[in-house]
């Protein structure tokens, strides 16, 4: 009989501090009953929510079941810093240009289709502002390498017809209150989301739709005459088919074993500014900068009916075990606290209010894990770093091969050569490990 267990199942570091900043959430059942189904989903993300959500637009007769091991909004997805970037984002580049010019115009008409899918998700949900926000993003840099990088991404983003602009060091600060950044490389399309608001809405929105369940992990799944049996703690599923969303753990249950990359990220986000604080800052109350150089710090002002706050995101580190430690989160708020009183010495007063860990999966090669993996049983995981782009796109194009047989975005994943092996450990881990270490370093101020 054929059988996959899993070997480990999530685990959290840190509370989810874009869920901890909302108030109480509607509490979705756990599973406690034995059911049916014609499609069962694994993981409640961005890839597990949009399948669930595309599947049921295809066909509303479809019976289809989604397991979130924890929470909603309380897992990766919530965790995210909440881009979802248009333009091509290559985190192992300088400056994230791509492969060329025509693989980077393919990626933005595929990131935009996934835009296209979440706005619609946000008008269906009603969310205001504060939770969706199509408001653009800056590359910021603070050296002279990032502002090398931010003109020649601005000179890759001219030859691909796409609109951008260059800010200097005043402009910049009239717009985040920071003395820190040098130059600034805006582009439109970027839409800014409050991860946990999001997956919540839309988690709420489906469960009028097809069958959810938070706090139901999934501990197995084996083949039961034409279908599967999915388990849980409590009650199994008889399904047609199963669609993986759960990101790095796929390995888990044995798919992809030395091929995925497990980075772990961390953030710490700021209790309420006072008006005082608000004040002396200055600036505008909404900004996002990713950094010039992608290794280094991610920054976020907030502001909205969970206050006015802003988030730092930085440190990385390799983990074949996905999962990180309270001490390394500790540490990594040491990091972030430093980088805060760099880039805003005139509020030594603000402290952090929660800090967290969030895990990435990524491959060597910028491949995902797509595709059908055993008779009925397909995956939609590996989003490479771009959790809400590549997330919402990966389930499209997942529920699409599950019932169409196929899409242009599903043809998309499923062309991408197999994600390479790692070395084998402990190499794989000094290695990455020493890699990453070595691109924060070099990034510098950045």
């Amino acid at each position: 009989m054929t059988a996959y267990t899993a070997k480990r199942l999530p685990r959290q570091t840190g509370p989810a501090g874009w869920n901890a900043i909302l108030p109480p959430q509607t509490p979705l059942p756990q599973l406690d009953r034995n059911l049916s189904a014609d499609i069962t989903i694994v993981g409640g993300g961005f890839a597990g929510l949009t399948a669930a959500r595309r599947l049921h637009q295809i066909d509303p007769t479809l019976k289809v079941v989604l397991l979130e091991a924890g929470r909603f909004a309380d897992g990766s997805a919530g965790r995210n810093s909440g881009f979802m970037i248009d333009l091509p984002h290559d985190l192992a580049s300088d400056n994230y240009a791509g492969d060329g010019l025509e693989a980077d115009r393919a990626t933005i008409a595929l990131n935009r289709r996934a835009i296209s899918f979440a706005t619609q998700v946000g008008q269906d949900c009603d969310l205001p502002q504060e939770i969706f926000d199509p408001c653009g993003k800056f590359n910021a840099a603070a050296t002279r390498a990032g502002d090398r990088h931010n003109q020649e991404f601005a000179a890759h983003l001219e030859r691909l017809g796409e609109p951008c602009t260059l800010y200097d060091r005043q402009q910049m600060q009239e717009i985040t209150g920071s003395p820190h950044y040098t130059s600034g490389l805006y582009a439109p399309g970027t839409v800014m989301i409050q991860p946990a608001g999001y997956i919540r809405a839309l988690s709420l929105n489906l469960s009028t739709q097809v069958n959810l369940f938070e706090n139901s992990p999934v501990t197995g799944f084996e083949k039961q005459g034409a279908g599967w049996l999915v388990k849980t703690p409590e009650a199994q599923i008889s399904t047609g088919r199963i669609i993986l969303a759960n990101n790095g753990h796929l390995e888990s249950f044995g798919f992809y074993e030395r091929r995925l990359m497990h980075i772990c990220l961390y953030a710490s986000i700021t209790e309420r500014l006072t008006k005082e604080q608000i004040k002396t800052l200055g600036g505008q109350p909404r900004w996002s900068v990713t950094p010039a150089d992608p290794m280094g710090t991610s920054v976020r002002r907030i502001s909205g009916s969970y206050g006015d706050r802003i988030l730092v995101r930085t440190c990385s580190t390799f983990h074949p075990t996905i999962e990180t430690s309270s001490m390394r989160l500790r540490n990594a708020g040491w990091v972030h606290d430093r980088k805060f009183r760099e880039r805003f010495p005139h509020l030594p007063d603000v402290k952090m209010e929660h800090r967290w860990a969030g895990m990435l999966c990524l491959s060597r090669n910028g491949s995902a894990a797509f595709g059908e993996l055993d008779t009925g049983v397909f995956s939609a995981c590996c989003q490479n770093g771009l959790g809400i782009a590549r997330g919402t796109l990966q389930g499209m194009g997942v529920a699409e091969l599950v019932t169409q047989g196929g899409s242009d975005i599903a043809d998309h994943f499923l062309a991408q050569p197999m994600p390479p092996r790692l070395p084998p450990e402990p190499f794989a881990s000094l290695g990455a490990n020493s890699y990453l270490i070595w691109k924060e370093w070099r990034s510098g101020k950045e």
